[in-house]
Order: structure tokens, then C-alpha cells, then sequence
């Protein structure tokens, strides 16, 4: 299993996975050109995407699915509030209705040789979903724009080889920073988005479970930083004795990471 961040943040965020035979990108939340720059930079052709599966309709995550979706004949997958949200803000315009594709919420479906299972995430969107994908035994997980840990979430990442994680926020820079006070809220809110420290906190429940790998993700460009996210995580397992257990990289906010392979 092959899992590669492309490019990860409020700008925009978007990832590939590949079992060598399926591929797939999770959102495709920049522009077109851009996806395809940043699967050429990891030596793949955007043609050879099987499929487009979709988080949550917030533009980060789907400004550049209507142009792969429609240029590559790439069928979208995303459940039925998440589709209806696309197609109400015109993202899905032009595209066939047989590249459609609705799943259910925490119920595996397959794609190509993947076994996909969207499982269901605290954020402040239509219908939100994280992605554990299945292949050969092994598993990997993409969890981000989640507000905290849930039991759901646990039962869908604990145990895969690597996650994606979210570590958007340090929330001392958050308070003291420049957004507005209902902005912050939302932020720190149940539906918002995890902290460094909850991010830590979380990662040692991972390493636990047998995680390799953790690729933290959606860092906030305004309220933290790549070295304070990588910090506080590594000091996290490092306090729990299980840093020997689980490494820790970052995933780029405005270029392609290298990918994890498991």
C-alpha cells in the first residue's frame, strides 16, 4: 500500500493512495492543473486515478474535483449529503450521473482492489467522512478536519499500518492569534478541528495499536507551525516510550510528500 499527501491545508488538501493496482486521490481540494502537477511529481499519470472519494464539500477538499472528475472520466464517490452539497455549489457540473457514486456512512464498499470503508467524523459539514482502505491485509487511514476523537474513529484507524492525522491548531497560538472569536470557536468547538495536543494524545492510541506511521496533516498556516505540530507529537509518544514504536513525518502544505509505503 502506497499512501502519498499531495498537498495538505486550508489551501487545500489532497491525497493518493495505491495498492499498485487501484489508485485512488482522497478530495482534490486545489485546482485541476495542480492535481495533475502533483501526481507527475510522484511519477503518476492523473489517467490512472480510478476514483475521486470525498471527505466533506468544503472547497479545500473539492475545488478541483469537477475538472479531474470531467478531463480523466474519474468517477466521484461520496455519500448522498455530501454529493447533494457538490452538486448544489455546481462542483459536479458536466459530470455523466453513472460517475456518481453514492455510499452509506461506516459500510465497506469495494473499489477496484480496495476495500473502502468512509467512516463518519465530528466536523461542521454535510455529512463527513474519514477513509480506511484495505488491501493484502494491510490498512491505512486518512482522518483530518475532525473536531476530536470519537469512538467511531477509533474503531476505523486503530490498528492500520498508517494515518493521516490532523494536528491543524496549537491552541495557545489560536487564542492569542488574529482570527476573529467566532472563527476560534468553531475552531476549538466539537466540530471543528484537533489540536496538536489532542493530535499527541491520539498518536500514542495509535502506536499502541500497531501503527507505523503517522502523517500529521491540515496544519493551520496562521496558528501553527510544521515544527511545533512535529514536536508536540513526537514529545507525546517520546513521554509514552513508544516513539521506537511509530514514526512521525509531516504532510506538506504546498508540495507533494514523500509516500508512505506499507
Amino acid at each position: 500500500m502506497k499512501l502519498c499527501t499531495l498537498v495538505s491545508g486550508s489551501s487545500g488538501n489532497s491525497t493518493y493512495i495505491s495498492d499498485g493496482t487501484t489508485s485512488v486521490l482522497v478530495d482534490a481540494g486545489v485546482p485541476g492543473k495542480r492535481i495533475e502537477c502533483e501526481l507527475s511529481a510522484i511519477g503518476v499519470e492523473p489517467g490512472s486515478i480510478d476514483a475521486v472519494l470525498v471527505t466533506h464539500e468544503h472547497i479545500d477538499h473539492v475545488a478541483g474535483v469537477g475538472v479531474i472528475a470531467r478531463r480523466y472520466h474519474i468517477p466521484v464517490y461520496a455519500n448522498r449529503s455530501t454529493m447533494l452539497a457538490m452538486t448544489a455549489a455546481g462542483i459536479l457540473d458536466r459530470i455523466m450521473p453513472e460517475d456518481l457514486l453514492v455510499f452509506e456512512n461506516n459500510t465497506d464498499f469495494i473499489c477496484g482492489t480496495l476495500r473502502v470503508r468512509p467512516f463518519s467524523i465530528p466536523h461542521d459539514a454535510a455529512d463527513p467522512v474519514g477513509y480506511r482502505f484495505t488491501s493484502g491485509g494491510v490498512s491505512v487511514a486518512v482522518s483530518t478536519d475532525i473536531g476530536g476523537i470519537t469512538p467511531c474513529i477509533r474503531e476505523n484507524t486503530l490498528g492500520c499500518r498508517a494515518v493521516l492525522l490532523e494536528a491543524n491548531h496549537d491552541v495557545v497560538m489560536l487564542k492569542n492569534g488574529p482570527y476573529p472569536y467566532p472563527l476560534k470557536k468553531r475552531i476549538l468547538g466539537e466540530n471543528g478541528h484537533l489540536s496538536n495536543d489532542n493530535s499527541a494524545l491520539f498518536a500514542c492510541e495509535l502506536a499502541k495499536s500497531g501503527t507505523e506511521t503517522i502523517i500529521l496533516g491540515h496544519l493551520s498556516k496562521e496558528n501553527n507551525t510544521p515544527e511545533l505540530a512535529l514536536e508536540t507529537v513526537t514529545k507525546g509518544l517520546e513521554n509514552g516510550g513508544l516513539l521506537q514504536n511509530c514514526r512521525v513525518v509531516l504532510a506538506p502544505r504546498y508540495y507533494h510528500g514523500e509516500p508512505v509505503i506499507c
